[in-house]
């Protein structure tokens, strides 16, 4: 029991030790949230869409899109380590450890996730420096959402990087993967004005829920019950990290 201990918190402050070395990722992984929030958030400053209160900024609606962007991004490119740990040895070392894999995966998790929400904090703070309105309390639950999200997508990414062994071809597929799944919810525009046959892509993308409770929680605007919206996190946080786990149990060094 002690060794897992000890093998979680290795592995998470690897993970976060390399963060803070590499810190031409930290400016990577935020510089297109902070991109699109000024220049989207202040460029459609004077325009109105359908299914935003009047009461709203357009500057107010995007920036939890944006909050959930940032995580999202750093998040998924957590596996990347695993494909790094395999390239360098380093994955065979903790492989053959007298460790169980699963201390692996809660710590290789836990490290993604916290890097994950460092990001997402960033973003938050540069949203209120913009002038988006939001209280201690909404902040607070914005925090325990964007920490159910961190573990979705950590889960997701591990999952991938473990049935894969090329770092370039795991950046260009998560890449893929990401912006779709963005501009397919509802981070940039609202729900309503939107054609149906987008209507059935955006419900069936975990992405829109993420987006759609972090905004209720910030800024109370939202478009689906925030009840389905936990539902559908939680759902797909608990699906990705057993999955995640039970493919890095199964990869080899």
């Amino acid at each position: 029991m002690r060794s897992d201990v000890q093998a979680i918190y290795v592995m998470w402050l690897r993970q976060v030790k390399r963060f803070i070395r590499a810190k031409s990722r930290l400016v990577g992984n935020i510089f297109q949230p902070l991109l699109f929030l000024a220049a989207f958030g202040f460029g459609f400053r004077g325009a109105r869409f359908v299914g935003i209160p009047t009461t709203v900024s357009y500057l107010e609606f995007l920036a939890p899109g944006m909050i959930v962007m940032s995580v999202v991004f750093s998040s998924m490119f957590a596996g990347i380590s695993v494909l790094w740990d395999r390239q360098f040895g380093f994955l065979k070392e903790v492989l053959v450890a007298p460790v169980r894999r699963i201390s692996i995966v809660v710590g290789k998790t836990l490290g993604g996730s916290t890097i994950a929400l460092i990001q997402g904090f960033i973003i938050l703070a540069a949203s209120v420096a913009l002038g988006v309105r939001i209280s201690a309390l909404s902040a607070a639950a914005c925090v325990l959402l964007t920490i159910l999200v961190a573990f979705s997508w950590v889960g997701f990414g591990l999952a991938a990087a473990s049935r894969m062994e090329d770092v370039h071809g795991f950046s260009l597929i998560m890449n893929l993967l990401i912006m779709p799944a963005m501009f397919l919810s509802t981070a940039f525009f609202p729900l309503e004005g939107i054609p149906e046959a987008f209507k059935l892509v955006i419900y069936a993308n975990p992405v829109t829920y993420e987006v759609d409770a972090v905004r209720q929680v910030l800024i109370g605007v939202g478009y689906i019950s925030l009840w389905i919206d936990l539902l559908v996190i939680l759902g797909v946080t608990c699906f990705t990290i057993f999955t995640g786990a039970y493919l890095f149990s199964k990869c080899e060094a």
